[in-house]
């Protein structure tokens, strides 16, 4: 889906990014959910529901009780992976 990704885990997180551009997401799980964090979130559109402390970032919370709008989730993830990303490490 997202030619040349990379991936590297920190912070118990597996982030994705493109050599050259930066991270744009990352995955935490908690208990009750999984929390998709896109880096550069702010500049998606539709824009992902949940705000972050940091600026640019949204996130999405997945339950798994919910059914999931893939067509959506892979709408975002192609968009942020065009978009230039965050240096973490």
């Amino acid at each position: 889906m997202v030619p040349g990704v990379r991936k590297a885990v920190r912070w118990n997180t597996p982030f994705y990014g493109v050599e050259g551009q930066g991270w744009f997401l990352g995955f935490h799980c908690f208990t009750k959910y999984v929390k998709v964090s896109f880096l550069n979130g702010a500049s998606l559109e539709p824009l992902p529901p949940i705000a972050a402390k940091q600026e640019g970032v949204r996130y999405v919370h997945l339950f798994e009780a919910d059914e999931l709008d893939e067509e959506l989730i892979a709408g975002w993830i192609g968009q942020a992976s065009r978009l230039p990303g965050q240096n973490l490490f």
